[in-house]
């Protein structure tokens, strides 16, 4: 049953009425229930280390002042959702720890991952300054903290520092390249080729755990495919052959990387 106390409960209730978008419905509710746990943590914006990762690494103290009077942060457990496709922004999530996944719903029901995000990065920002649904969701891939700043924060941070926007123009920027690259890739490298680039990738992206071979990020096989672009048993069937190559081991779920450049050589990339 939901709850419809309160200013959101009312707005809920509102949207019932007025909208018969059940996207549009599945957003108020995930927003309610994101709000109701705004308290789980909280984290100082001036002593934060994650805002030196991110585009808000150069704002002035006054600004830091006024997003830290206005944001709110969360944990999420892995799997647990922080927006919706197809869900309205209402400002940007900035990751504090952890992992998460950017991913979209094709036509026939597969999901299909777009980017990570970690450490620093920043999430959401391009529906909110597009004025646009959400075309991707958002999901925890491990345990994470993250940090909600209302849209009108941004939007006046932008207008009053020059170098904030040339930030995020440079972030917009660097994620079309991603997409361009992504897409070529996806055209002309074949899958074997694209299976060990994603593996490097993802370990740039999130690193390697204490003994040197692990990545710190772990992924279902299913993931694993989507990620490349391929189906669950060819992913399944090449990281069997990397296997046997020597190319890397396998500890549970985890992937260890034993030959780096021996990917390199099968990603076709001179490092």
């Amino acid at each position: 049953m939901l709850p419809f106390n309160g200013f959101f409960g009312r707005f809920l209730l509102l949207g019932f009425f007025l909208c018969d978008n059940p996207i549009f419905l599945l957003n108020l509710v995930l927003f309610k229930k994101i709000m109701s746990k705004k308290e789980d943590i909280q984290h100082d914006c001036e002593h934060c280390h994650s805002r030196y990762k991110s585009i808000f690494c150069q704002i002035a103290p006054d600004e830091v002042k006024i997003i830290n009077e206005n944001k709110w942060c969360q944990s999420l457990e892995k799997g647990q959702q922080l927006f919706a496709e197809g869900a309205y922004p209402h400002g940007i999530f900035c990751v504090n720890t952890g992992k998460i996944k950017i991913h979209q719903m094709g036509d026939e029901g597969r999901e299909q991952i777009v980017r990570f995000a970690k450490e620093g990065d920043v999430v959401g920002y391009r529906a909110m300054l597009a004025g646009e649904k959400y075309s991707s969701s958002a999901t925890a891939i491990d345990t994470t903290s993250i940090c909600f700043i209302p849209k009108n924060v941004i939007f006046s941070l932008i207008e009053k520092d020059a170098n904030f926007s040339i930030q995020l123009i440079k972030l917009l920027s660097s994620n079309l390249k991603h997409a361009e690259e992504s897409i070529l890739h996806l055209a002309q490298k074949p899958v074997r080729e694209r299976m060990a680039e994603s593996l490097l990738f993802l370990k740039e992206m999130y690193g390697l755990e204490p003994d040197g071979i692990t990545m710190s990020v772990s992924l279902s096989r299913e993931e694993i495919a989507t990620l490349v672009g391929t189906a669950t048993e060819t992913a399944i069937r090449l990281l069997s052959e990397f296997k046997s190559k020597k190319l890397l081991s396998f500890e549970g779920r985890k992937i260890q990387i034993i030959d780096v450049p021996g990917l390199l050589k099968v990603a076709n990339i001179h490092d």
